[in-house]
């Protein structure tokens, strides 16, 4: 867990002298960032660790527009910014590509434990969820620490009742705990309807103890019955497994009224902008993030984080003499967290052809500093990647020793298709407090953080789109 100073530790890296970035030796064959190269790369660094850019646009983004559900007036406000902004900044090319999907809405969410002990608890329908019976459901809840418990239980075995899955999750600086946590809230609703339960009630997908519920999307599975699904806070799960351990029947009432537009299509839009390559602009280096975001907050962190950095990453990159030569594209994709709609469609309309995409990075995860960045390169541009490795070490990041990294969440799916990629490793620590909550605000953005991150990432962008290097070999 990263603990440090954030200021005093920018303060230090402003210090550092650019003479860090001329002393790794390489033999002259080996280099693939030329002298020049370097005086460009200590120039980007400096002006991006003094610039507020990436900040200011979180900031209006949060203000002017705001959570950003997929079809919803957010979501095309938050179009509409991210071409004006991209254009202002200088990208020489903007543009948008239409993303359809299911239209949702949320509607509202209320749940009570009816006896033995009375007690008004908060929930958030999941994403997708359909709703009660109108009136809501009273029933008994049955109890479940796990995933695995709940598939375990005899099918009808829950005729009337509702399915409770109690696990909660765990904090560790790479987010490892959201895995064996969100199955529960990808896949609960439909075995629990297997298993002739009424709905599904789960605890948060999050580590704090704020009383905050955390959504999130979840699937019905063909065939089975549709039942209501909602997250409760961490402090209610805890209240309702306390009662749970009485020995006593719990009654539970819950009401959800969602709509779902089955005979209406949700539009979006991926927003792509480019600083367009002098030499090769063909080739093109994707950084990028997703722009919706759920109904809930602000979407400070998933992902105006990811928006704020690759945005002000190019626009810093766009302020030089010369171009780098590679293209430089940012791609905001659309619908993200309803399923990756905006990769998907990315990749269509492309026909599953990345072969011009020579390297890639997304954000879309963690509130601190980089520690870590895992390549995931052909085996001779290692010796480049170990090179840039040695650019970004003063910023705090280490170079993994696995050569496996995959682009975060939309561009995993251009990571699979072929494009080279590196995946860029935060501090998520505390990323789960706050994901897919009411509490994803501007608020916890850490300004000094904020910027080491988008300075690795308008170093790691400018590197790519120079290097003399062929990174798939």
């Amino acid at each position: 867990m990263l603990k440090s100073n954030p200021l005093a530790r920018l303060t230090k890296i402003l210090s550092l002298s650019g003479a860090v970035l001329t002393s790794v030796m390489f033999s002259s064959a080996a280099m693939a960032i030329t002298e020049q190269d370097k005086a460009v790369l200590e120039q980007l660094k400096q002006s991006s660790l003094k610039s507020d850019l990436s900040y200011q646009l979180i900031e209006s983004l949060t203000t002017e527009v705001g959570n950003r559900l997929m079809g919803t007036e957010g979501d095309k406000r938050s179009i509409d910014w991210a071409v004006k902004k991209m254009k202002a900044l200088g990208f020489d090319k903007v543009w948008t590509e239409e993303v359809k999907g299911t239209y949702w809405q949320r509607g509202h969410a209320h749940a009570e434990i009816v006896s033995p002990y009375p007690h008004h608890v908060v929930v958030l329908a999941l994403g997708g969820s359909v709703s009660t019976p109108k009136g809501g459901l009273e029933a008994e809840v049955v109890h479940f620490e796990t995933l695995a418990d709940l598939k375990a239980a005899p099918d009808n075995s829950l005729d009337g009742k509702i399915a409770f899955v109690s696990y909660r999750m765990t904090k560790h600086i790479d987010g490892k705990g959201y895995g064996p946590a969100v199955g529960t809230r990808v896949t609960g609703a439909s075995v629990a309807a297997q298993k002739g339960a009424s709905a599904l009630v789960m605890r948060s997908v999050g580590t704090d103890n704020n009383r905050t519920a955390h959504t999130g999307v979840m699937r019905y599975q063909e065939g089975i019955k549709k039942i209501p699904a909602v997250a409760l806070s961490n402090p209610d799960a805890d209240l309702l497994v306390n009662q749970l351990k009485r020995q006593h029947p719990v009654t539970f009432k819950l009401s959800v009224d969602t709509i779902t537009h089955h005979d209406q299509s949700a539009v979006s839009a991926n927003v792509i902008g480019e600083i367009t390559g002098s030499e090769l602009p063909d080739e093109i280096v994707a950084i990028g993030a997703h722009l919706d975001s759920w109904d809930v907050g602000t979407g400070a962190l998933d992902d105006g984080l990811g928006i704020g950095m690759t945005m002000a990453a190019a626009a810093q990159i766009a302020q030089l003499e010369q171009r780098p030569k590679r293209t430089i594209r940012v791609i905001l994709f659309a619908a993200e967290e309803v399923g990756l709609l905006g990769a998907k469609e990315y990749l269509v309309k492309r026909n599953d052809d990345v072969s011009n995409h020579v390297l890639g990075a997304e954000w879309d995860f963690g509130m601190g500093p980089i520690y870590k960045m895992t390549p995931g390169v052909g085996a001779d541009a290692l010796n480049s990647i170990r090179e840039f490795a040695q650019v970004i070490a003063p910023l705090g990041v280490a170079l993994s020793p696995r050569n496996d990294g995959v682009a975060q969440s939309d561009m995993s799916l251009l990571t699979k298709a072929g494009m080279p990629s590196v995946n860029f490793a935060p501090d998520g620590t505390d990323y789960f407090d706050y994901h897919h909550t009411e509490n994803d605000t501007l608020d916890k953005v850490n300004p000094d953080d904020l910027k080491i991150n988008t300075t690795i990432y308008t170093l790691f962008a400018y590197y790519a789109a120079q290097a003399p290097v062929d990174f798939r070999k």
